[in-house]
């Protein structure tokens, strides 16, 4: 290998040039031994990203907190009354809460790059003549590359074949129009704009087809260069972080408030400066709640893999909460509704229509044999597989086809009728290609073969037939008049209210066809019905959105009958339903009426939709008010997908741009899995409710304990060092096990959350200060209970506080089930996680009183079993409470 790379202005070389520069082969591409080989020496196609934190940076960021700063204070508070045990005693918990949000951080930083990992990019590459699809970044110097209308071009590239192809430079450029590449060498002053025979990393292709050589890798590439300018990327705030941002000023708030009135009835009331001190510390440590941030993410990082392992790829976290919002879901028909396994059904000819089945590779007919129109069906044949781009490939030893389903289905279909797609190929060498796209809705192709030119062609009925001007009859032609469009229109649409795919076929055979203009005056032979069976499996998944108050709508550009014959068999219409809105039944949005607003709210099958009716669809229904989730999988999906509150890319069929431009990517393209993915959703956003209101709730308490403690027996108050390992014990690992819950089974049985609202409504705010004064009343009850009766000292009841606030907390975690859950058996008791939190902070609290060294620095004393039982007894309050009241009033405080 004697490559020089990189290599400058490489947009002056020619084809044969750049070919040989680079060693390569503008067939068979390079070996893969020699792309291992350059690999070593070259890298791989990654180039520098931002970083992710170093280890001890993470660790040493768990000390940047409002609430480490006052510890550290507090600390030195206890150093100036020679309080030395209690001050070390602090410094161990600031460090120990700092291990624990470390940990919390380092398993969501793990969670998130294995959604990375199952977020690859595939390239189509040309390695030893084979066709493969790889990851982009094992691309590398020399590769030849196939590339099509929603691809992701993987690295810099000179074209050496270009048939109609048009690139998104926009994030390049910032030229908004799409650029028409060619494969013509240019001069050395040409701008990057300019450079037309060059493809450029991260750029999209929006229309046709071409073949092309990598140039450029990673940081050698015009994105990679602009990369390493960029010296730090901010890291956006989700709207989830934002509203825990604004309870925890809240909370804030209410502190300030208690310790103010605390502090100045202290001073009236004569107190010491240094209790006053330190109780007002004591309630800023209640106040906050150290593991909320950190048990967020965990709770949305574990939440995303799980729905990864489900086939829902989320890429972005703010994805999961908008998916409880959810209420509206547009979607396409073929493989989303469908089984996209396509299946030729029927040949339509002008004289007659015939039925068939392939059985082991043969073409069967259902009744009798073909008699009118051998030759329309010789030339379908051709036409389907000359105007093919499908590939196939060998796996394990198996042949396997790459490529759209319908020109795979085409090419079986060439095998199973007594030639081999790849034979017409040979003799017919392609010439030129006019690319499918949405516009145009045909494509066409151009060859020679030794009778002269040949055109082949194939797309949507009525766009086809416009390119037309005879019709063939077996072995006679004739022109093709307005009762025969109308007659093949007609069948068109019997063949799709039977929930067809149908495709017209025409072809043309001149010497003196243009080879930029060959789609015109075309032949007519036939027409293809093809089956792709509904998905009935998403019946349930349908019926289960609607029941949780999502309504679903289909668009889609196929046929109008073919779309609600399907919409119909998957449960989406009614069989009385016969409304469809097609592409030309759409008004101009600009002066669209309310009425007609009001008709496309209403309607639920949109058929022979372009991508800008797409986007505009999107937006009268979310100008009506509502969140919406768009599924896509071509290029001209992307704005529709961008636009929604929700991009869902097709992971199987979908574009590379698609899969960019969306938040969440389906591995296995099926709406079913769109349906659990937003049940998903919910459940995760509710278990943050759950743990959230758990939290602020145990926090709470505290400060009503603190405050009513320090007005009444302010011996007996829980000291700062208490309630930091209290907050530490009862509120992180329960609050994890409630993130890390499966959630309950009514989640789909309940309208959408309002995406406004705030984590914790007002009606929430009652429901945590009733839970916060049960737990109040239960560490009064047990220390009024312990001074009256038991006769116990101030620092004997100090410990019976801590004991009965740290039960009754644990024992709170069963008030966070649904309302509509069963008083024994429910999500939070049938969640494993939570025992374990219990187990595991029983433990802790037991260990603190058996070691001595702890128990003097929390200030606590060996207690008589008649303590632990009344402390524990009267922990139960708050549980009791709450479900009586649950079982009376037939409903739970806290409605999720």
């Amino acid at each position: 290998m004697n490559i020089k790379y990189p290599i400058e202005s490489v947009h002056t070389l020619s084809v044969d040039e750049i070919i040989t520069a680079l060693e390569t082969d503008a067939q068979k591409g390079i070996s893969s031994s020699e792309a291992e080989t350059r690999t070593a020496s070259f890298g791989a196609n990654i180039y520098a990203v931002q970083k992710q934190k170093p280890i001890w940076l993470m660790l040493l960021l768990q000390f940047k907190s409002p609430i480490v700063y006052l510890l550290i204070f507090a600390a030195a508070v206890t150093v100036y009354f020679q309080n030395y045990i209690e001050a070390i005693a602090i410094g161990v918990v600031i460090f120990v809460n700092a291990l624990i949000g470390f940990f919390m951080e380092l398993q969501a930083r793990s969670s998130m790059n294995a959604l990375k990992e199952m977020d690859i990019i595939l390239s189509k590459v040309i390695r030893d003549g084979i066709t493969l699809h790889i990851p982009s970044e094992k691309i590398t110097i020399g590769d030849l590359i196939v590339v099509e209308a929603g691809d992701i071009i993987p690295g810099d590239a000179h074209l050496i074949e270009a048939n109609q192809l048009q690139c998104d430079e926009s994030s390049l450029t910032g030229e908004s129009l799409p650029s028409e590449k060619n494969i013509e060498k240019l001069p050395k002053e040409t701008a990057m704009g300019d450079q037309l025979n060059m493809l450029f990393k991260g750029t999209a292709v929006m229309n046709g087809n071409g073949k092309a050589v990598i140039t450029g890798i990673a940081g050698n590439t015009q994105l990679g260069t602009i990369t390493s300018l960029v010296a730090s990327h901010k890291e956006t705030t989700t709207p989830l972080e934002k509203k825990i941002a604004a309870l925890s000023m809240k909370l804030i708030r209410i502190t300030l408030i208690m310790t103010s009135v605390f502090a100045v009835t202290g001073f009236i009331q004569g107190k010491h400066w240094a209790l006053i001190l330190e109780t007002s510390i004591a309630l800023a440590v209640a106040a906050f709640p150290e593991g909320l941030p950190i048990v967020s993410t965990v709770a949305l990082a574990y939440g995303m893999l799980l729905m990864a392992k489900r086939n829902a790829i989320v890429k972005k976290l703010s994805a999961v909460e908008t998916l409880g919002s959810t209420n509206v879901i547009l979607t396409d028909k073929t493989g989303t509704l469908t089984e996209n396994k396509i299946y030729v059904d029927s040949f339509s000819f002008p004289e007659e229509n015939i039925k068939v089945t392939i059985e082991k590779n043969v073409l069967k007919y259902e009744k009798g044999n073909i008699e009118k129109s051998k030759n329309n069906f010789e030339k379908i044949i051709l036409i389907g597989a000359l105007c093919n781009n499908a590939a196939s490939k060998q796996d394990d030893g198996k042949k396997k086809l790459l490529g759209d389903p319908i020109e795979i289905a085409l090419l079986y279909l060439a095998d199973a009728s007594g030639t081999t797609a790849n034979a017409l190929k040979d003799t017919h060498e392609r010439i030129s290609e006019m690319p499918f796209n949405s516009d145009t809705k045909v494509m066409g192709t151009l060859h020679k073969s030794k009778n002269g030119n040949f055109v082949a062609a194939k797309g949507s009925v009525e766009h086809l037939l416009e390119k037309c001007r005879r019709i063939i009859f077996d072995e006679t032609l004739k022109e093709l008049g307005d009762d025969d469009r109308k007659k093949i229109i007609a069948e068109s649409e019997k063949m799709a209210a039977d929930g067809l795919r149908v495709l017209a076929f025409a072809y043309k055979e001149e010497n003196d066809t243009e080879k930029e203009d060959f789609l015109n005056n075309l032949i007519y032979a036939g027409m293809i019905g093809f089956l792709d069976p509904p998905r009935l499996d998403i019946k349930d998944a349908i019926l289960s959105c609607r029941r949780a108050g999502i309504k679903i709508v289909m668009i889609t550009g196929d046929h109008p009958m073919t779309a609600l014959n399907i919409a119909k068999k998957v449960g989406l219409a009614d069989d009385a339903d016969q409304h469809v809105i097609t592409g030309n039944d759409m008004p101009d949005m600009n002066s669209v009426s309310d009425d007609w607003k009001q008709k496309i709210l209403a309607t639920t099958v949109f058929a022979r939709t372009t991508p800008k009716q797409k986007l505009e669809i999107v937006e009268i229904f979310q100008k009506a008010g509502n969140i919406v989730a768009m599924t896509g999988d071509g290029v001209n999906d992307a704005p529709a997908l961008k636009k929604a509150d929700i991009g869902i890319a097709m992971g199987l069929r979908g574009t590379q741009v698609a899969k960019e431009t969306a938040s969440i990517v389906l591995k296995d393209d099926s709406f079913t899995s769109i349906a659990k993915a937003v049940s998903h959703g919910r459940e995760i956003f509710q278990n943050i409710q759950k743990f959230v209101v758990y939290l602020v709730s145990c926090n709470l308490s505290e400060i009503f304990i603190v405050t009513a403690l320090g007005f009444i027996a302010p011996a007996v108050t829980l000291l700062p060092l208490q309630i930091l390992f209290l907050n530490m014990v009862t509120d992180v690992f329960p609050a994890l096990a409630l993130g890390l819950g499966k959630g309950d089974k009514t989640v789909m049985d309940r309208p959408p959350r309002d995406p406004k609202n705030l984590i914790v409504s007002n009606k929430d705010w009652i429901a945590i200060g009733l839970y916060a004064l049960a737990i109040t009343l239960a560490c009064m009850v047990a220390v009024i209970f312990c001074k009256e009766f038991l006769l116990v000292d101030d620092k004997t009841a100090n410990n019976v506080a801590f004991i009965t606030l740290a039960f009754a907390q644990l024992f709170h975690v069963f008030n966070m089930a649904s309302a509509q859950s069963k008083l024994l058996v429910n999500e939070i008791t049938k969640n494993k996680f939570i025992w374990l939190a219990i187990l595991l902070c029983a433990g802790l609290v037991t260990i603190v009183f058996a070691v001595p060294q702890m128990r003097t620095a929390l200030g606590l004393q060996v207690l008589g079993t008649d303590i632990w039982l009344v402390s524990i007894t009267a922990g139960l309050i708050p549980l009791l409470l709450v479900q009586l009241f649950k079982i009376f009033f037939k409903k739970n405080i806290i409605i999720f």
